[in-house]
């Protein structure tokens, strides 16, 4: 992947952005390596969880200037009848950096400036009690404000069964998120490195599947909630691991009046048994980035510390792209890469 500086000038209602961050997804290398399509042809920059502080604003975009921004993954138009009907997630003028248009592999990027998340002055101890940078910020756009929107769409609230199958990056997150928002939390991932990070940070249980066959697993997860006093249809399932072992662990773990959020994407199919949702009397949903205005809850969670980045981030030089993507695919690292470009 070779990266080149682009000169750009924002239209009207759009902004140059220089990048403070950018971090590195699972779908930057689906595109990159499994021939995912991108919805622009390559030549592409990649990169869709960006922050950074706006440096030039088009027409009607003025009030921008120089502010700190996290750049949603996913932005709206806000105008067609999807986002009036308050379905923003999928508007089909949606932009998607790294995607739609140039991503935030780079030093700046062109963006909409409709759905940009204000960041509050971060130097203010008040506002910013946790001490976060605005590097770091930039994984909120898809691995922290992903979830979030998951668990709100699941209704998700104190006194529920929260399980996350998949605990690295955004399912890790999660964890964090669930546990903020009051729910007991059950983390499963063949990871136990993992498992013991998510035990510090919210985990009431964790559960390693390669250890144990479905039905091991779900005794397990029902004795977590039995422990707990929580009945079955308080019970939030969320597939946050991307595969299909994950994705068939989560579906075995459906139970009567459970819900199911499906967040994690792979391109390859499973089997599964739908009757499984009548019989249960339970719901599956799918889950595709987070609309803006859920933004400024999931800054206000990092920012107060009931989310924490830093344990669960790594910073690299954006210089260092070619040989991040190559060892984000080789497997095994264990915190969200974050590319920053270098002065």
């Amino acid at each position: 992947m070779v990266l080149t500086a682009r000169e750009e000038t924002p239209g009207a209602g759009e902004v140059i952005v220089e990048v403070a961050g950018c971090g590195v997804c699972h779908t930057d290398l689906g595109f990159f390596y499994d021939g995912i399509p991108t919805r622009h042809p390559f030549p592409l920059t990649l990169g869709h969880e960006i922050s950074g502080r706006v440096v030039e604003a088009g027409s009607g975009a003025e009030g921008w200037m120089g502010k700190a921004v996290v750049v949603p993954a996913v932005i709206p138009c806000g105008i067609c009848p999807a986002c009036l009907a308050g379905r923003g997630a999928i508007c089909p003028k949606q932009v998607f950096p790294g995607s739609d248009v140039h991503g935030g592999f780079a030093s700046m990027v062109r963006v909409p400036a409709g759905g940009l998340c204000p960041v509050p002055p971060l130097d203010d101890q008040t506002k910013n009690p946790a001490g976060v940078d605005l590097v770091a910020l930039s994984v909120v756009a898809d691995a922290v404000s992903t979830p979030y929107q998951a668990a709100v769409r699941s209704e998700l609230a104190s006194g529920d069964l929260a399980v996350f199958v998949g605990v690295g990056g955004i399912g890790g997150f999660g964890v964090q998120i669930a546990r903020a928002l009051g729910a007991t939390v059950v983390a499963i991932d063949v990871d136990e490195q993992r498992l013991e990070r998510m035990a510090q940070y919210g985990a009431s249980a964790t559960l390693n599947p390669s250890t144990m066959d479905q039905k091991a697993l779900r005794k397990k997860v029902k004795e977590c909630a039995d422990a707990h006093g929580i009945p079955t249809w308080r019970t939030k399932i969320f597939e946050t691991s991307g595969t299909p072992a994950g994705q068939l662990a989560a579906f075995g773990l459906l139970c009567h009046g459970a819900r199911l959020a499906v967040i994690g994407y792979t391109p390859k199919a499973i089997e599964v048994r739908l009757s499984n949702l009548m019989a249960f009397d339970a719901i599956a949903q799918g889950n595709w980035g987070c609309v803006p205005e859920l933004y400024p809850a999931v800054i206000d969670l990092v920012l107060s510390g009931r989310v924490a980045l830093e344990p669960f981030v790594e910073r690299r030089p954006l210089s260092s792209i070619n040989d991040v993507f190559a060892e984000v695919h080789a497997g095994g690292v264990q915190r969200r890469i974050i590319l920053v470009p270098e002065n």
